[in-house]
């Protein structure tokens, strides 16, 4: 793969504003992927890292949801500016990641990009799944 791939989080214009208020918005927000690692971030509400080896699947998402920002329990993480363009991600062992300061373990994660295909084919080029 070489150099790092960056994929964008999507944002709706509401959503967009709404979440810069808390620096969360997409300039500091996205998806970075190598032959080592994953490492994604939405501002300081979200930030996790992972090995590669760690992704089992990743596959796009047809279902619209209606919350916005970071919601999550037990493993189970939404990261999303918008409703639609989701794309779930499986880690196992499971990805350690942040949500506003606190430490979560994160074994399935869906998070809206302007790209799903291109995460999903770039992921799953190195994934175990």
């Amino acid at each position: 793969m070489g150099a790092p791939r960056w994929f964008t989080l999507r944002y709706g214009t509401f959503s967009r504003y709404m979440l810069r208020l808390i620096a969360s918005g997409p300039e500091r927000s996205g998806i970075a992927l190598d032959d080592e690692d994953v490492a994604l971030a939405m501002g300081p509400s979200f930030s996790g890292r992972a090995p590669r080896t760690s992704l089992t699947s990743a596959q796009p998402l047809a279902e619209t949801v209606l919350n916005r920002g970071v919601h999550g329990w037990r493993g189970d993480w939404l990261v999303n500016g918008a409703g639609d363009g989701l794309v779930e991600l499986r880690f196992e062992p499971p990805m350690q990641a942040h949500v506003l300061g606190l430490p979560v373990r994160v074994r399935r994660l869906r998070i809206a990009v302007d790209d799903p295909a291109g995460v999903v084919e770039a992921i799953g080029a190195g994934s175990r799944g």
